[in-house]
This record gives structure tokens, sequence and C-alpha cells, in this order.
């Protein structure tokens, strides 16, 4: 087996928070018990909303953890052309197709909600004449390409993959995934030629990911993934999901509930061993 290869993998769209620290510090310690490398990754593809300030200020964080990564660092905008190409394999086999529905109207004629609670694409435009497809093409309609998940469930078959926990030292298990309880996913953007569910799966495999460590709020998306390697002819890694951390309210922290930063930590004079504390881990 190769050396063990993990990633983290935060968007510049925020100043990282506890939450991320803990994510970090998770990856780069089960790197170091498996006595492989972590890895950071630059998820930027919403080029709207992520910024080079959140990307320096995720690599000064990092640093002041006390954490180190080999480079270059993978920075998705970057990479675009690649995601494209990916998608472009599912188009020859008549995967993905164009969606011209709004947020609006999918939600409206929704009958089911994904694993996160968010309405299960109808699939309206999966079932448009070719004549109709090239007309609102041709007419600059703007369009999204979603995956027929169903049609490439069926080419690949029953799908599993390997999960370990508590810790990524523990004894693998077999998990079957089950991809169709998110409907057909967006693969490329309206803004974007990629979506981060493809775009996730063609870097881990170009990085040779061996293990992933994420938090548990991706523990379902985990099954398109897995989907999307299959179907690409891309091996899949070791999956291990972490706890979360929440706020006073039970929510997870996040950046878009402004969650307090570590660059505000860091600031009120906390140290890194303080934010292992915080966040539930021994000190270093």
């Amino acid at each position: 087996m190769s050396q063990p290869i993990l990633r983290f993998a935060p968007s510049p769209n925020g100043y990282l928070h506890l939450g991320h620290a803990l994510s970090a510090f998770l990856t780069w310690e089960a790197a170091e018990k498996l006595g492989g490398t972590a890895h950071l990754r630059i998820e930027d593809i919403d080029l709207n909303r992520c910024k080079p300030e959140f990307t320096q200020a995720i690599f000064e964080d990092l640093a002041w953890l006390g954490l180190c990564w080999p480079q270059p660092v993978l920075i998705q905008s970057e990479r675009l052309e690649l995601y494209a190409d990916a998608a472009n394999v599912l188009r020859d086999q008549a995967l993905i197709y164009p969606c011209f529905c709004t947020r609006a109207e999918s939600a409206e004629h929704a009958t089911e909600t994904d694993p996160d609670g968010a309405p299960i694409y109808p699939g309206t435009c999966r079932h448009l004449s070719n004549a109709e497809r090239i007309e609102r093409l041709e007419r600059g309609d703007a369009v999204q390409f979603r995956l027929d998940t169903e049609a490439t469930r069926d080419r690949v078959g029953m799908l599993t993959y390997t999960v370990v926990g508590p810790t990524v030292l523990d004894r693998p298990q077999v998990r079957y995934a089950r991809p169709e309880r998110w409907g057909d996913v967006v693969l490329q953007r309206k803004d974007t030629p990629t979506s981060y569910h493809l775009s996730v799966v063609v870097d881990d495999a170009a990085e040779g990911v061996t293990h992933v460590t994420r938090g548990r709020d991706l523990e379902a998306a985990t099954d398109i993934h897995v989907l999307l390697q299959a179907i690409l002819g891309l091996k899949s890694p070791i999956y291990h999901f972490h706890r979360l951390l929440k706020d006073e309210t039970g929510a997870k922290l996040s950046k878009s509930r402004n969650s307090k930063s570590l660059r505000d930590l860091r600031a009120e004079g906390l140290t890194p061993n303080d934010v292992r504390r915080l966040i539930g881990l021994p000190e270093r």
C-alpha cells in the first residue's frame, strides 16, 4: 500500500472557526497515526463568495495551530477545466442533463427532502425532449447540469465503501451507499463548470487521497461521492466521520452563523493549546 494521504479542504468564504480547528487537528493526527501525510486543499469554486484574503487567513490560522503541509497547495479555481473534463465523461454516457429550473421552481414541485432536509429535485428537466433542450440552450437560458442519479446507480450496481471509527486505526467496516436519497444532484452549477460533489471526487483521486476525515454533517453526502467514483473509475478512499462542534443553541458552528473565528481567539490571547482544550482535545 502506498503512503497514506489525507487532506483538509476548507473553503475561503470566511474565517476558520473552532469546528475547522477540530477537523484540521483530527486530520493531521490521523495522518501521524497512519504514518502518512496531511495535505491542504483550497476549495474555492464559489467564485462569488471566496476571497483571496480568506485563503491567506487559512494559511495563517493553520500555521498558528502548528500544522504544516506539502507544497504546492491544490487550488480548485485553477482546475476548472479538469472538472469540466470529468463532467464530459458523464455527458458522453448520457448520465447528466441540462436543468433550467430555478431553486424556487424545484422546491415548489418537490415532494421529498434529502438527508440535509432540502427539497429533492423532482426531475422536471430530465423529461425534456432533445429538441427542447437544444432550443433552450441555444436561446441562452440559465442552465445547470444534474446527474441522472437513478440511471447512474443502475449502471454501476450495488455500491459499498469502507468506514473506520471512532478512530482511524479501528477495524474497517463496509457500508452500503444509497445515493438515490439525494435525487439528481447538481454537478455543474450555473456560475461554474463544477460543484462540490464533482470537484472533491476528482481532486481526491488526483492527490491520491487514501483516507478522508470529515464531519458527520458530510456523512450522507459520501453516498454521492462513492457513486461518482464508481462511474468515473476512481478508487474510493477509506472514510472516517468525526463529531461536530455545536454552539449554546445546539446548532453546528458555521461561518454563516458568525461563529467566533480562530483569528478572534488569537487576538484575545488564546494559544493553540487553549484551542485544543476548547474543542475537547488533549494538550500537546
